[in-house]
């Protein structure tokens, strides 16, 4: 029998985790509400500094990060996880929608930057599906 030398991020169900970083409850639920329901293990982080501290764990398949966060912003939270080689998913989804905050995002190698008054939910959960 192989010696396992890796734990896996997927927890023992064999579901997806996915760390949810964003401020605002009522999308927040949502997005955690649409991804259980599609099959994923969520936690929700209200903060930055929550957010980075979950994420630091490393126990997760894909973080979906807002970048205007209360205490720590999403570019420093990028930058943080790209110090520690976190090489954990990312999609940002944030209402910055200026390309300089896009090609900052992209700099810490996000796996997609979504605009979030321009996707609905279920294009969220597509891109999350096709990204993990």
């Amino acid at each position: 029998m192989p010696k396992k030398t890796d734990t896996p991020k997927s927890s023992s169900k064999g579901k997806k985790r996915i760390l949810i970083v964003e401020d605002e409850k009522p999308l927040a639920h949502a997005l955690e509400l649409k991804m259980t329901h599609e099959g994923f293990e969520t936690t929700v982080a209200y903060t930055g500094e929550a957010g980075l501290k979950e994420a630091s764990t490393g126990k997760y398949d894909l973080i979906l990060l807002d970048l205007i966060l209360p205490e720590i912003d999403g570019f420093e939270i990028l930058k943080e996880l790209k110090n520690k080689h976190c090489k954990t998913i990312v999609i940002v989804l944030s209402n910055l929608g200026q390309d300089e905050d896009s090609k900052k995002a992209q700099e810490f190698g996000v796996k997609e930057y979504l605009i979030k008054s321009n996707v609905p939910l279920a294009d969220i959960v597509k891109v999350v599906k096709s990204s993990i």
